[in-house]
């Protein structure tokens, strides 16, 4: 039996495989973080309550052109393993929603209500933290009161309980 002609097609149909691998790189999810290095590289690891978040900005995408709202969520610490905020402090956290097409969760959204281990850095020169990575939230221990976040500059969603 004779296979020379299908090699060039089993030649090009790999090529083409590779291609498109090649061209997407900018698309691949990077590995989570694991948790010793979470804690290592956070400046506050605590088991926090969502006390409420604020839209703060609307920003236009620069690739897809969406409209895309910044946010504030203010967390009050219920318990601290790392981090110089006690139990009943609280803390500002500053995230950004992600173009609707997007792959991975690049962003990790805080949601009034929920109560959520969380791995945050202190930005510099200022009083806002960030998450310290894609996936810097840990399991829920209280699912949040609402999913819905505001989508209005200086609208707020508040938790029941919020002061």
């Amino acid at each position: 039996m004779h296979l020379t002609p299908r090699r060039p097609a089993l030649r090009a149909a790999a090529a083409f495989i590779l291609a498109v691998f090649l061209a997407f790189p900018a698309y691949a999810l990077p590995a989570p973080m694991p948790e010793d290095e979470l804690a290592e590289d956070s400046d506050l690891v605590a088991l926090v309550r969502v006390i409420s978040v604020t839209c703060t900005s609307i920003t236009k995408d620069p690739q897809t052109g969406e409209q895309l709202p910044g946010y504030l969520a203010k967390l009050r610490v219920i318990e601290a393993k790392k981090g110089e905020v006690r139990p009943g402090g609280e803390v500002l956290v500053t995230f950004r929603a992600i173009p609707s097409g997007a792959l991975g969760p690049w962003t990790v959204f805080y949601y009034p209500g929920e109560e959520v281990w969380t791995h945050l850095i202190k930005r510099e020169g200022g009083v806002t933290y960030a998450s310290t990575w894609w996936n810097a939230k840990g399991d829920v221990v209280k699912a949040p009161e609402t999913k819905e976040l505001p989508t209005t500059v200086g609208e707020s969603v508040l938790a029941t309980d919020a002061d």
